[in-house]
């Protein structure tokens, strides 16, 4: 067979596959935003946010300012997320992603920024009555080792949220490392 059969080949190959996931995807139902879908969309819009950053218990907590910016993306199924600030002096900016699982009956996501070695993964649920959502996120800390933390997001109104995170200090106990303070732009 020479190249020219070959070419014709693959192209007859690349077609009839195209042809045969366009029927599979006419009989499939495809995923719709549903009701826990509004729980993404409440991050939506332009954040002006106040970190504060627990460097040791008791210490004062280093603070600095940042913007988020949360966008609904992949036809209402998810959201993304970018921020920015500093912290310890240095420009950091982190990139997010969640989504509801159907199969978890859970919210789940990813996170990178400038300060990680990598993609940290994170599971929550979310409480109406309360407007809470509780998770633990598990990724490589700065220096690549494996860390899990707690996190809490509270919505305190529409126009303003605060997200806590957890770690586990020496004696074995929740210890709040990390607060970020929301406020609307827009």
């Amino acid at each position: 067979m020479n190249v020219q059969h070959l070419k014709r080949a693959a192209l007859t190959l690349v077609a009839a596959l195209s042809l045969a996931g366009a029927a599979v995807a006419q009989e499939m139902p495809m995923p719709k935003p549903g009701p826990e879908h509004k729980v993404l969309e409440m991050d939506a819009g332009t954040w002006d946010a106040t970190v504060e950053m627990s460097m040791a218990p008791g210490a004062p907590p280093m603070t600095s300012k940042g913007t988020e910016v949360s966008t609904i993306g992949c036809g209402g199924l998810c959201l993304i997320t970018d921020f920015k600030s500093e912290m310890a002096g240095a420009p950091f900016h982190g990139h997010g992603t969640a989504a509801w699982d159907p199969a978890k009956k859970k919210y789940v996501g990813t996170w990178t920024d400038s300060m990680s070695a990598g993609i940290s993964v994170s599971e929550s649920t979310y409480d109406a009555a309360t407007k809470t959502s509780t998770g633990w996120m598990e990724g490589p800390d700065m220096t690549g080792k494996m860390v899990k933390t707690k996190a809490v997001s509270e919505y305190k109104d529409a126009n303003t949220k605060v997200f806590t995170m957890y770690t586990i200090g020496p004696d074995g106990k929740e210890v709040q490392s990390m607060k970020i303070s929301y406020k609307r732009k827009n």
